[in-house]
């Protein structure tokens, strides 16, 4: 697609975490440059606000998912109220989106091994758990700072359904792909395979892929309809919820990574991030997820946002080159 000037200059007024992206993917800028913007995640703007958030343990707010004074029988944990998003891993999520360096983050690795336990029957935070979403982060936040996550990522090979995704809900019966789980799923071992090259997992995420994409990433396959409202609900941060652009961001990185072509299937997901650009050329933030941040990072609801902008001009770029 076309890139017009006023629309690079308007991302890159950004913080670092956002315009070291614009320099390597939409001004394909050469590495030094986009690496020493980059590097100003660890000391300017969010990065640097959420390193200092963090706990003299290594945590985030004195959990592991949850806030160590989230209550699950609270008002906060009721039906539509969202979740909190401050704790360890999601922290630890948003910091490596952002592209801070793992250095930054010092022995916090060492630190969640020594401190951090699962909500879930209190186990160690390194090893994961029984939920495939917070296993996929855990994966990618490990090979990030530099951990062993070889047993993890071997756990998806193990718990992969026979249709080809993963579902959270599993260790409740479910025997149902999701394509919340199997989008997250896929992102972890993704990130092991390009950390590590280690390939163990690669035939469990190629079927992944093709579990979506004969679904053409957005519909049913008993009925050809829509698997849901939220694949138009474009928003940032967009955290866990699967969507159209959030889908075909992983399949840019995915098929840069298999040197793949873009593939004929992924044409309906493709139009509806193109639809969604406004006439200005630019993408507007859609319903935000509810939940405790930190400290917001995007524009309010219906303003254009610098960060859909960025992935949406990245998708498009990459499918119609």
């Amino acid at each position: 697609m076309a890139q017009s000037a006023p629309i690079i200059s308007w991302l890159l007024d950004s913080d670092p975490a956002l315009r070291w992206q614009v320099e390597r993917d939409l001004l394909v800028l050469p590495e030094e440059q986009w690496q020493a913007t980059r590097a100003l995640t660890a000391t300017e703007g969010f990065g640097r606000a959420l390193l200092d958030k963090q706990d003299p343990d290594g945590q985030w707010a004195g959990g592991a998912h949850f806030p160590g004074d989230f209550d699950f029988e609270g008002p906060e944990a009721q039906p539509g109220q969202g979740q909190p998003y401050t704790s360890t891993s999601w922290s630890l999520n948003s910091l490596r989106e952002w592209g801070v360096p793992a250095s930054a983050l010092g022995d916090t690795a060492a630190r969640l091994e020594r401190n951090c336990r699962w909500e879930y029957d209190n186990l160690p935070f390194w090893d994961g758990e029984v939920d495939a979403c917070i296993n996929a982060y855990t994966v990618s936040n490990g090979v990030w700072l530099g951990r062993d996550m070889s047993a993890l990522a071997q756990w998806f090979v193990d718990h992969q359904m026979e249709e080809g995704g993963w579902n959270c809900e599993w260790v409740e019966g479910s025997t149902r792909s999701s394509f919340h789980s199997t989008l997250n799923s896929l992102n972890g071992l993704l990130d092991y395979e390009i950390a590590t090259g280690d390939t163990r997992a690669h035939e469990a995420r190629k079927k992944a892929e093709e579990y979506l994409l004969e679904r053409r990433l957005i519909n049913r396959m008993t009925t050809g309809e829509r698997i849901g409202p939220w694949v138009e609900r474009l928003t940032y941060p967009n955290r866990w919820m699967y969507s159209s652009l959030r889908v075909m961001d992983y399949f840019v990185r995915a098929y840069r990574h298999d040197n793949q072509r873009p593939d004929p299937r992924m044409l309906d997901a493709i139009n509806i991030v193109r639809d969604a650009q406004d006439e200005f050329g630019r993408w507007v933030q859609g319903p935000p997820l509810k939940g405790r941040v930190w400290f917001e990072v995007d524009v309010p609801q219906g303003e254009q946002s610098k960060w859909l902008t960025l992935q949406a001009m990245r998708v498009l770029n990459w499918w119609d080159r």
